[in-house]
């Protein structure tokens, strides 16, 4: 079983900056890839971004393509993800996940776990 805990996420300005951190326990997910979600009120959750098992493979939403940079330090359990520029749209409670594979994927179903979220929220 793999527990994974979010941070990072709070209040921040248009335009702003904010550092998601993910810090897995339990066993180790070197193996896996890491995705990050994020779910608006009213709407799906949806994929933003996910790397592969050994960072070297990155998957980006087009919507954050450019501002938001996803990262994994496998030594310390722990996946990130930069988010700069950030716009109203981006306001969301955003999520972490385990992969089932090694390679980044961007379906809901390929991931087995999941944290329990950390709320963004981008004022105008």
């Amino acid at each position: 079983q793999v527990r994974l805990v979010e941070s990072g996420g709070g209040l921040v300005q248009a335009g702003g900056s904010l550092r998601l951190s993910c810090a897995a326990s339990g066993r180790t997910v070197s193996s896996y890839a890491m995705g990050w979600f994020r779910q608006a009120p009213g709407k799906e959750r949806e994929a933003v971004a996910a790397i592969s098992w050994s960072g070297g493979i990155l998957y980006y939403d087009d919507s954050v393509k450019g501002r938001f940079t996803i990262s994994r330090d496998n030594a310390k359990n722990t996946v990130y993800l930069q988010m700069n520029s950030l716009k109203p749209e981006d306001t969301a409670v955003y999520y972490c996940a385990v992969g089932r594979g090694s390679w980044p994927r961007a379906d809901l179903y390929e991931y087995d776990y999941w944290g329990q979220g950390t709320q963004v929220t981008v004022s105008c």
